[in-house]
């Protein structure tokens, strides 16, 4: 044998090539997938990239008002919006 065919077969007899397949000795488990949207039925994603300064601002209001960034998006946009509507009560 030469010595490419050597470590040729040095390589199939480490990879166990050459044997009959075993059987599994335990039936595998089966997996239950869950599509994410039915796991956490939850609203709409609104994200962006900002700036370091208002990062930590958000980062601030979160641990003072005790809230998760949903919440804390959500009470800003309530509050912009509330005032938006009273400019236009009010004709401004």
């Amino acid at each position: 044998m030469s010595g490419q065919s050597k470590s040729a077969s040095a390589l199939l007899a480490a990879l166990n090539l050459g044997a009959e397949p075993q059987p599994p000795t335990s039936a595998p488990t089966p997996r239950v997938v869950t599509p994410a949207a039915a796991a956490a039925p939850r609203g709409k994603h609104i994200g962006g990239y900002f700036d370091q300064d208002l990062v930590e601002k958000v980062a601030l209001l979160k641990v003072r008002l005790k809230v998760d960034n949903s919440e804390l998006i959500k009470r800003a946009i309530d509050e912009l919006y509330s005032r938006e509507v009273a400019r236009r009560a009010f004709g401004d």
